[in-house]
């Protein structure tokens, strides 16, 4: 199948199981393997070889009809023979699957185990852009509806573009973020990959004063019936100014004249997790109104179990200490 063929089977799909995801991870240096599995579903894969194993990872995936459990089961046969083949200490899945009892029931019955670590958005919130601009401004909380209206009369504007130079300013400001806040960004190379891959369908958003000085920015990719607000980054003025506020609103909108049916926030904290890393800008994402995801965690097929408990020990610790 090829990638408009997957999406209209799998509508749920997004970036992170697309072509271009694929490529970026190659101009990474990394194995990527996609396969159709007879038609009865689709995964893009990737091998990942970290110093603690080396091991398969399917994001967002793989995409299937997990009412069908035969299929998924001779899908999953199929999934471990490959990370057999790639020598995988482990594969590990992120489906898009909201969490229910039933869903990760579907999961362990496939012989998959809860993972120590997380693997793409677990928790996000999704806007529903098939609605009226008038509804998406209705559907925010008073605070953020007050806010992207004060940024208009504050004459704050919103600017995108995808050069080079762009991707670099994003990446100093971002690490100047990443400092005060205490995260840690992609590298440069991994965003000018990005750049690479995805041409057209990833654009960073800046957000200025009336007078031009940068206040927050948005880097947003683009594929499927999705647009995902994946990486941000802001200068001190965004402590005062509703740059933010402003640059996801002009994303809302342009993405809904292009077409686009939703717009994924990507990543926000999961309830009574105040110290969980995303419980910063959880308030500031849910505030925009949409739907609050949760899908099934990620999970694990083990492949060898001597080599995935040294995994599973160390990521548990890391896990610990990241407050994630």
């Amino acid at each position: 199948m090829n990638w408009g063929e997957v999406v209209k089977r799998y509508p749920e799909a997004n970036f992170l199981q697309s072509p271009n995801y694929g490529k970026m991870n190659e101009i990474l240096g990394d194995k990527v393997i996609t396969e159709d599995f007879d038609s009865k579903g689709h995964a893009l894969m990737i091998v990942r070889d970290a110093k603690r194993g080396r091991y398969l990872e399917i994001p967002c995936g793989p995409l299937l009809d997990w009412r069908d459990k035969e299929a998924a089961k001779g899908v999953f046969t199929k999934i471990s023979e490959i990370a057999k083949q790639e020598k995988c200490a482990f594969v590990r899945v992120r489906p898009q699957l909201k969490r229910s009892a039933e869903n990760i029931k579907l999961l362990t019955d496939l012989g998959l185990k809860k993972a120590p670590m997380h693997l793409a958005a677990e928790h996000t919130v999704m806007i529903d852009l098939t609605k009226p601009e008038d509804n998406l401004l209705a559907s925010m909380r008073r605070q953020t509806r007050y806010e992207v209206r004060r940024a208009s009369k504050l004459g704050i504007m919103v600017e995108k573009d995808n050069n080079e130079t762009i991707f670099r300013e994003f990446r100093k400001v971002q690490a100047e973020t990443a400092k005060r806040q205490g995260f840690i960004p992609p590298n440069l190379k991994t965003l000018l990959a990005e750049k690479e891959a995805f041409g057209n369908n990833i654009v960073i958003y800046v957000a200025k004063t009336a007078e031009g000085g940068p206040i927050a920015y948005g880097m947003i990719i683009k594929d499927g019936e999705e647009g995902d607000y994946y990486e941000a980054a802001s200068t001190p003025l965004n402590r005062k100014l509703p740059g933010a506020y402003a640059l996801l609103w002009q994303a809302m909108k342009d993405l809904k004249t292009e077409g686009y049916k939703r717009f994924n926030l990507w990543g926000i904290a999961p309830a009574g997790q105040p110290n969980h890393r995303y419980a910063g800008v959880t308030t500031f994402k849910t505030g925009f109104g949409g739907e609050v995801v949760e899908y099934v965690p990620a999970h694990d097929l083990v492949i060898s179990r001597t080599r995935y408990l040294a995994d599973f020990t160390f990521e548990t610790l890391r896990k610990k200490r990241r407050h994630l």
